[in-house]
């Protein structure tokens, strides 16, 4: 048992003896121990830069002018002079009613016209021959008077005919019935044969000029004061009365090739949706656009020429709300809290909180802490001009 109990004593001397020898050569070898490098973090470096404000607003497509076509005399249709869903130019001939009652209507008048005149002429004669007479009191003032008066009516009755033949001659022309406007032309609602009356409820047929196009879409109060808060104070540039530019977004995603101008604001508020009117025009030479159609508007109402602009990849948001981001300042992280107002595009538009200069860690900013030593690493800056997107987030930290 003693020689058991003194072996184990030998193994751990010599354990003992090992890890002496070790630290001292350690200890002689003269190199310390190995230091650690500060971590690399990738950071952009903030720029302002001019940056449209824009808001994508619901809206429909609207004709540029619409003509109900309706006939201005009965009769019976007799001819469709068109082909639907055409172009037809102003004043094309559409239809054709029977006109054989308006002509002989006009022959009437004017056969009234010419009894009209004929009884002017000679009560011009007669006044005259009386005017003379009366002078040398061949005739009594009274038949003097009465033949003056008599060439009034005759003129009158004159100018009563004249006005018949005008009418008549109008009614006639109405027979024709023509576009009052280019543009193209619905499916008819009458065929040849079927009676039509004078202003008539239903129309005939409609024509609606497609190009250009009007684009209504409506826009909040709240949006819409907004915007004039910061017209006012300077944040914001105004782009001009009217003229903000427009361009739409169709219902099957793709963008329309056009770009459009606001022309109308309206002045009055509904009440059942707390929302304004806007209209805008846009060019539709390829007929794409149809009336009534669902369109998304991306209207630019102003401009922000120091706008700052960050990766949404660089923004955290804490669990009650507030935004933030890690900052390299002196070679340090530091954390800043942000106010943000919109996305554009992948990047959130920062309206506190960043200044120009400032390096904002967008990669690497998971292995760090606030108060770490890290390298930073410069990805470029951003001073690309883009277009906000409507979401709107005003969140402030």
């Amino acid at each position: 048992m003693s020689t058991k109990l003194f072996a184990k004593s030998l193994v751990t001397a010599a354990v003992l003896v090992c890890l002496i020898i070790l630290f001292l050569l350690g200890g002689c070898s003269g190199e310390s121990a190995p230091v650690l490098e500060p971590p690399k973090v990738s950071v952009i470096t903030v720029q302002p830069q001019s940056q449209a404000l824009t808001t994508e607003l619901a809206g429909r497509t609207q004709a540029f002018m619409v003509a109900e076509i309706r006939p201005q005399v009965g009769g019976i249709v007799q001819q469709r002079l068109f082909v639907e869903g055409a172009e037809v130019k102003a004043g094309q001939a559409l239809y054709q009613l029977d006109a054989s009652s308006y002509k002989a209507a006009l022959a009437e008048a004017q056969a009234n016209l010419a009894k009209a005149r004929a009884t002017l002429k000679s009560a011009q004669a007669k006044a005259k021959r009386d005017a003379q007479l009366v002078k040398i009191d061949a005739i009594s003032q009274q038949d003097n008077e009465d033949a003056q008066a008599s060439l009034l009516t005759a003129e009158a009755e004159l100018q009563v005919a004249q006005a018949d033949v005008d009418t008549a001659r109008i009614n006639l022309a109405y027979t024709r019935i023509s576009s009052p406007v280019s543009g193209r032309i619905e499916t008819s609602t009458v065929t040849p044969g079927a009676l039509v009356v004078a202003n008539q409820d239903s129309a005939l047929t409609t024509v609606q000029q497609l190009d250009p196009m009007y684009v209504d879409v409506t826009q909040s109060t709240t949006e819409l004061l907004r915007l004039k808060r910061d017209l006012a104070s300077g944040v914001l540039q105004s782009n001009g009365e009217g003229e903000a530019r427009i361009s739409l977004k169709l219902d099957d995603g793709s963008t329309y090739a056009h770009e459009g101008r606001l022309k109308f604001s309206g002045v009055s508020v509904n009440e059942g949706t707390g929302t304004v009117t806007l209209r805008a025009q846009i060019a539709n030479p390829e007929r794409l656009l149809l009336p009534g159609m669902y369109v998304r508007a991306v209207l630019e109402q102003a401009r922000d020429d120091k706008a700052i602009l960050i990766p949404q990849k660089a923004v955290t948001r804490s669990a009650s709300g507030a935004t933030s981001v890690l900052l390299v300042v002196n070679g340090k992280v530091e954390q800043r809290l942000l106010t943000i107002d919109r996305a554009v595009d992948n990047q959130w538009w920062v309206t506190a909180g960043l200044n120009a200069g400032d390096q904002v860690i967008v990669e690497g900013g998971q292995k760090v802490r606030v108060g770490d030593s890290v390298v930073a690493q410069n990805t470029g800056t951003r001073s690309r001009t883009q277009k906000a997107t409507p979401v709107a987030i005003a969140q402030e930290g």
